[in-house]
């Protein structure tokens, strides 16, 4: 995965408001088109936002503030980027950019780059996340699934961390006690759900769409999605 570098204009805005007592006052001051931008407190959740984190996340700011921030983005993301939350939280770290696949209204995806940035107030406890999104809407329903949609079987769920995992077909069989015709069987229903032609493409596509956690290993499907 590569790794997510915030733009000059990013780095810029976090740096100004590094400098201040806290992130509160100065969210509606970067409306920039496709830039999204939001104070956090400690716990995560949302206290102030642009109005295009609003466009994005909801209709106002009642849908949006008081909600915590790990609820707006996909659970394939939550684990590794709540660990990145942590250290910032921790004060092991200043910043952090990272690649982040949101949820929006009415169960929409689209992706992004998220850089997140603690910001100390009177004592050097951290008093305030910022967050700033970058995105497209290019990037809207790219093919993400979304957490309202269980589209597997618990026993495609356990084949297809099989073949994330490198696990061959005997393998597979013997530890889910099934015949090789069998796995076999769930594979080809797994290849043409999620329209692809070979096991390799299938983690691929599995990845992409969300299906699989970020971060994680050996590979695991996120719950959500298993019927």
């Amino acid at each position: 995965m590569a790794i997510a570098v915030p733009t000059d204009s990013e780095q810029s805005i976090v740096s100004e408001l590094e400098l201040g007592q806290n992130g509160h006052a100065h969210a509606q001051r970067f409306d920039q088109s496709g830039l999204c931008m939001a104070s956090l407190d400690p716990m995560l959740t949302v206290q102030q936002a642009n109005e295009e984190f609003f466009r994005r996340f909801g209709d106002s700011s009642a849908d949006v503030c008081g909600r915590n921030f790990r609820d707006l983005v996909h659970p394939s993301v939550q684990q590794p980027l709540m660990r990145q939350f942590s250290r910032l939280v921790e004060g092991k770290r200043q910043r952090f950019a990272s690649h982040v696949v949101a949820v929006g209204p009415e169960d929409s995806a689209f992706a992004g780059t998220l850089t997140a940035a603690a910001v100390s107030g009177d004592t050097p406890d951290v008093a305030a996340i910022l967050v700033l999104m970058r995105s497209s809407d290019d990037s809207q329903d790219a093919g993400v699934v979304t957490h309202r949609k269980k589209i597997l079987s618990e026993i495609d769920a356990r084949i297809l961390e099989g073949i994330a995992a490198g696990q061959s077909t005997i393998p597979l069989a013997s530890r889910l006690y099934l015949s090789r015709q069998g796995v076999e069987y769930h594979v080809t229903g797994l290849l043409r759900k999620l329209r692809v032609p070979n096991r390799a493409a299938l983690v691929s596509r599995a990845y992409s769409m969300g299906v699989l956690n970020v971060g994680t290993w050996p590979p695991k499907v996120v719950e959500d999605f298993v019927k």
